[in-house]
């Protein structure tokens, strides 16, 4: 047994360790200025652990080991945010800068004001919480009032310090800082290169990846991702009576580098608008040479007390603002217009292009929609073509440039029969797509398989598409309910399967048998039943058995679900291969009940009326349905004269132009939020 002497040298040794730890991680991702190899930190690492792994009781919360290893969790918590996480206006150019930047004059009562320009990162906002020097809570930003606890996530990105550094002024007792998560460019790359090879689909952008990998149930598999932090915000803070922190955002970043968070060093303190303006276009001409996302520039008052005399509109401050970059386009060559198959038999055409760089990606594809689309566009195969790309996502292509052509370009011709299997395509009167008539068509196939293995469905871990390709093509697989009658032998005996990457796959397959039935209904691909519907259909019924024996006239009469898709799942039920699929699921163990709910018929918005049309910052549109529904109102897809609100979010549609056209009540995301958050607490009240 070792004496008090041996335990204190290893708890100095611990020490000693973590201290090298965290100064390697500091230079590395601070500093940008490492004086340890990779070697020397990783052997660091290791021998900490083997200290640890032996003595567990010096084991403590914001040790560098912790920053991996916590077992999966069920789900997220929600977190309070101590002041609420605010989201910024935007402007597209200088004229909006310079309206922007007079209003901030005239409000100021001053024209004496000093600027802080600093890269609009994008990724994922959240807020992290340090007690004493310690972090003890990290939370998405969600709507702002209220996140979710990724703290066991947060825990493993090596930017974000487990403890505070000494500084001068000190940490106070309780400190949050903001900041953005994100991936950089080349550990994108780097992710998606894996996924491909792994069979998983792929990531959009690195926006989606980042905010992907951190609400990951599993900590483990956040830490397996390289994601990155900048820190851009001192937030909510507790101080010892009269001390207080830096009077200037700019020394304010300049106290949370100090404090070990990773900042920017590319902020600019400007005088006046106009070198406000000239650093803005300095970011647009440099985006492409950073290793990270930016999608624009954020414009602070650098002076504390200015801020607060400006304050903020319900949730934007009127003392910074966002200028967005425009859409970053390219000019390439238009060679082949490919139709895909999708799993309800519609025609996909995708543009292959000459390879262009745009905004730093290559981009070779374009979505093209539908035949009406290339009709519209006019395009010719060889045509040069104006591609964009707006907001990182697939490109498109905007026009083509009529004035370069030399007579070589040829016509393209919407094909009649299905690409894959030869069908006839026949196009529904009233719709833009086109179908393969074949229900059996081994594209359409391949593609309810993915559709039924994905994330909103069944969400099968290790069924991508390449993987379901192979176990189509190789005859394991018919239908959805074969995945679940899956050999370990057969698997393993294909190409790029191991024993390893055999069981991993059964495993998710196993696994999926405990998913809802919303989950489920979603996962048959039944048209016009996305996930909202769906869910309300199995808040209604208690399994598919029942669903199938309910009428047409019943199912258009629950509240959001309509004669549309009534006649669609009436349809779906009414095909013997498909009541034969659900039979066969069942046998297999694929047989989830429903959570039936009785309607809060006496709730605050019992009665009401609501239309949600457009993407909604601060939830999603299933949490914004869950809510109303909870207070008793009705959520429909159709504007009419009885409509009593329609939420109108960003990109919103033809439904918010209904809207005016019909008189109906509109509601910004803030003023829905409001009423929600009134109704509720009416809800709540004796």
């Amino acid at each position: 047994m070792s004496g008090a002497g041996d335990g204190e040298a290893v708890q100095r040794r611990i020490e000693e360790l973590r201290r090298k730890i965290e100064r390697g991680s500091y230079e590395y991702f601070i500093l940008d200025n490492p004086t340890m190899s990779d070697a020397e930190w990783d052997a660091a690492l290791r021998e900490l652990r083997a200290l640890e792994e032996a003595h567990p009781e010096l084991v403590t919360p914001d040790s560098p080991t912790q920053r991996v290893g916590a077992t999966p969790s069920e789900g997220f918590a929600t977190v309070q945010h101590p002041q609420q996480m605010l989201s910024l206006a935007n402007v597209f150019d200088e004229a909006g800068l310079r309206e922007w930047g007079e209003r901030v004059y005239r409000l100021a009562g001053r024209r004496d004001v000093e600027f802080v320009v600093e890269p609009k990162i994008d990724g994922l906002a959240i807020a992290l919480t340090y007690r004493d020097g310690r972090f003890t809570l990290g939370a998405t930003r969600g709507d702002g009032v209220t996140g979710e606890d990724v703290t066991r996530n947060l825990r493993t990105v090596r930017a974000i310090p487990l403890r505070l550094h000494d500084a001068d002024p000190p940490a106070p007792p309780v400190l949050e800082a903001r900041g953005e998560v994100y991936l950089r460019k080349s550990g994108f790359e780097a992710l998606n290169a894996r996924r491909a090879e792994a069979g998983e689909p792929l990531y959009a952008n690195p926006r989606n990846a980042a905010a992907g990998s951190l609400r990951q149930l599993d900590p483990q598999i956040t830490a397996s991702r390289p994601l990155a932090f900048f820190a851009y915000q001192l937030g909510y803070y507790e101080l010892p009576a009269g001390a207080r922190p830096p009077d200037t955002h700019w020394e304010r970043l300049e106290w949370l580098r100090a404090l070990g968070f990773p900042v920017t060093r590319d902020a600019a303190r400007c005088a006046t608008l106009d070198e406000v303006w000239d650093r803005c276009r300095w970011w647009q001409e440099h985006r492409e040479a950073l290793d990270f996302e930016i999608d624009g520039a954020v414009i602070k008052v650098n002076a504390i007390g200015v801020q607060e005399e400006l304050g903020q509109v319900i949730r934007e401050p009127r003392w910074a603002v966002a200028f967005k970059f425009p859409a970053v386009q390219g000019t390439t060559r238009l060679n082949a217009i490919e139709i895909n198959v999708g799993r309800t038999g519609t025609l996909n055409p995708l543009a292959r292009l000459e390879p262009v760089e745009i905004g730093g990606v290559t981009v070779s594809r374009a979505t093209l929609h539908n035949e009406d689309e290339i009709r519209r566009l006019e395009l010719k195969l060889g045509d040069w073509v104006v591609v964009e790309r707006r907001g990182d996502v697939i490109p498109k292509i905007v026009k083509a440039i009529e004035e370069r052509r030399d007579g070589t370009e040829r016509d393209f011709v919407w094909p009649t029969e299905c690409p894959t299997c030869g069908a006839r395509v026949e196009r529904v009167p009233g719709e833009a797509m086109s179908y393969c008539t074949n229900a059996s068509c081994p594209a359409q196939l391949k593609e309810r398989i993915a559709h039924f293995a994905s994330r909103g469905a069944m969400d099968i871990e290790g069924l991508g598409g390449e993987r379901v390709a192979q176990l189509v093509d190789e005859g394991l697989v018919a239908d959805v309910a074969d995945l679940y009658r899956l050999d370990r032998d057969r698997l393993i005996a294909l190409e790029r399967f191991a024993e390893k990457s055999a069981d991993n796959l059964l495993a998710g397959i196993e696994a999926s048998k405990t998913r809802p039935l919303a989950r489920l209904l979603f996962g048959l691909g039944i048209r016009h039943v996305g996930e909202r519907n769906a869910r309300l259909l199995a808040e209604r019924y208690a399994g598919l058995g029942e669903i199938c024996a309910a009428s047409q006239d019943e199912l258009a009469g629950i509240a959001g679900i309509g004669p549309i898709v009534a006649e669609s799942i009436v349809d779906f039920c009414g095909e013997e291969r498909n009541r034969a699929l659900i039979a066969k699921l069942a046998s297999v163990g694929v047989a989830p009940r429903g959570e039936v709910r009785v309607a809060a018929a006496d709730g605050p918005l019992a009665g009401k009326t609501f239309v949600l049309t457009g993407r909604l910052e601060g939830l999603t549109r299933g949490e914004a349905t869950a809510r109303l529904q909870a207070l008793g109102a009705t959520v429909t897809g159709t504007v009419t004269k009885k409509t009593d609100y329609v939420v109108v979010g960003e990109d919103a549609g033809s439904k918010a132009e209904r809207a005016t056209a019909l008189k109906r009540p509109a509601l910004t995301e803030a003023e829905f939020l409001a009423l929600l958050t009134e109704a509720e607490g009416d809800a709540e009240r004796p």
